[in-house]
Formats: C-alpha cells, sequence, structure tokens
C-alpha cells in the first residue's frame, strides 16, 4: 500500500494539474493509480488506464455515473449503490470525502477493496465543475481485516449458548471469510 504522504502527493497533483493546466490528460494519464473525473452531475468524464486495469472494464461515457467500477460493496458485503458512493457525495456535499473503503466487484467476479479520493473541483468563480477520484488499493490489508473479523466471529460462535446467536455469527464469519478469500486472503 503507498504511503499517505505519497498519496497525498498524487491527490494534489491531479486537482492542481485539472484546476490549472491544459495537460491535465497528459499528468492524470501518467498517475500511477487508477483515476477519473466526473462533471458536476457525476458523469464519468475521464478515466486512465489504470482505472481500467482496476475496475476489470472500461466505463461507458454518457452512461456511467459517480464511479467506474461495475459494482460496489460495502465491507461488510451490503451492496453500495453507485448514487450512494463517496464519488456523490463529494459532489453532492461539494467537499472531499476521506476514510471511506470499498469493494468493486468486476466483471469477471473477482474483487478489489479500495480506498476512494474524490475530491471536487470549482472554477474561479466558485461553482463546482466536476471532481476527480484516486483509487487506491488496498486489498491486501482488508482481506487481512476480514479474515481477522471472520475468526473473531468463529470463535464467538462457539462460545455462544443462544443457538439463534451463535448461527448468526458463524454466518457473519462466513460471509466475512467469503470476502476475504475473494480479495485473496488464506481463511482458514
Amino acid at each position: 500500500m503507498l504511503a499517505s504522504n505519497r498519496i497525498d502527493e498524487l491527490v494534489q497533483t491531479a486537482v492542481e494539474a485539472v484546476r490549472s493546466s491544459s495537460e491535465w490528460r497528459t499528468v492524470l494519464d501518467q498517475l500511477p493509480v487508477p483515476t477519473y473525473m466526473t462533471d458536476a452531475d457525476g458523469a464519468v468524464t475521464y478515466w486512465n488506464r489504470a482505472c481500467v486495469n482496476f475496475a476489470g472494464r472500461q466505463p461507458e461515457l454518457g452512461r456511467d455515473r459517480w464511479c467506474v467500477t461495475w459494482e460496489l460493496y460495502t465491507t461488510s458485503g451490503d451492496r453500495l449503490l453507485h448514487e450512494d458512493c463517496p464519488m456523490a457525495e463529494a459532489i453532492k456535499r461539494k467537499s472531499e470525502v476521506r476514510g471511506a473503503v470499498a469493494i468493486a466487484l468486476r466483471p469477471d467476479g473477482s474483487r478489489r477493496a479500495f480506498t476512494p479520493y474524490p475530491t471536487p473541483i470549482f472554477d474561479q468563480k466558485g461553482n463546482l465543475t466536476g471532481a476527480v477520484n484516486l483509487l487506491i488499493d488496498v486489498s491486501a490489508e482488508q482481506a487481512r481485516v476480514l479474515a481477522e473479523q471472520a475468526a473473531r466471529c468463529k470463535r464467538l460462535a462457539r462460545e455462544l449458548l443462544n443457538k439463534a446467536d451463535s448461527e448468526m455469527l458463524a454466518r457473519m464469519a462466513n460471509d466475512y471469510a467469503a470476502t476475504a478469500a475473494a480479495l485473496g486472503a488464506k481463511v482458514s
């Protein structure tokens, strides 16, 4: 995983390029992480090659909104609609969104966990013109966290006397383990 100061540097580079450079596409194309842009309504207007490699698909101009991924999920396995994703939230609130983790389901069935860095872009008059987002792959780290959560749920399930609660925790453990395995963790 990239160090936080390196991530901040990449975000700053992307935002500055979009705000002030006629060569912003060249700058964003050269970033080593998935990077994309939307207009003020959330329509995807640009993506770099790293985005296509990460998402496992090429976004469709005029069709994709808010995100370049095929499907999104929370770390607990719940479906996350694109209109509720961090990029949509950043555009709607007109402010950066930080600290989120989501899981992208790719068309081939594989999954990637990521931390997004959606950042709104404003013109010189202060009007929202769109947003730029960098996706940092945290699959290995998230797989480890989910595998640990699965192990905790399994231990708790074995200790409970209430059968319904024990079964619920066992199901949760299986869900966490399945997602961790899909992200590449060795789960026992």
